[in-house]
């Protein structure tokens, strides 16, 4: 009986983590569904597990390139001086 419902559980967090639930959300569903704690931890022990052992290992790491853009403008560094209230000023001269 035991393990009958362990395999229920297990199935169930598999379910849902891979649905995207977090881990605690579904500890709090199985304690309202009546399983105990023990049962629900060793549970997540053994989907995490498992999960880790499916998971690909990558063996190099990955290369991140970059690049430097400068821009030349004048113009846009004369608006990126002026403040707000003196284009608001300059607004109200003309």
């Amino acid at each position: 009986m035991e393990s009958n419902s362990k395999i229920k559980v297990i199935e169930y967090i598999r379910k849902n983590i891979k649905k995207g639930y977090p881990i605690e959300t579904l500890k709090i569903a199985l304690i309202n569904q009546n399983y105990s704690r023990a049962l629900i931890d060793e549970a997540i022990k053994e989907v995490l597990n498992q999960m880790a052992k499916e998971a690909p290992i990558i063996k190099e790491k990955p290369l991140i390139e970059h690049e430097i853009i400068i821009e030349d403008n004048d113009s846009s560094k004369e608006s990126k001086r002026k403040g707000f209230f003196s284009k608001l000023v300059n607004y109200f001269k003309t």
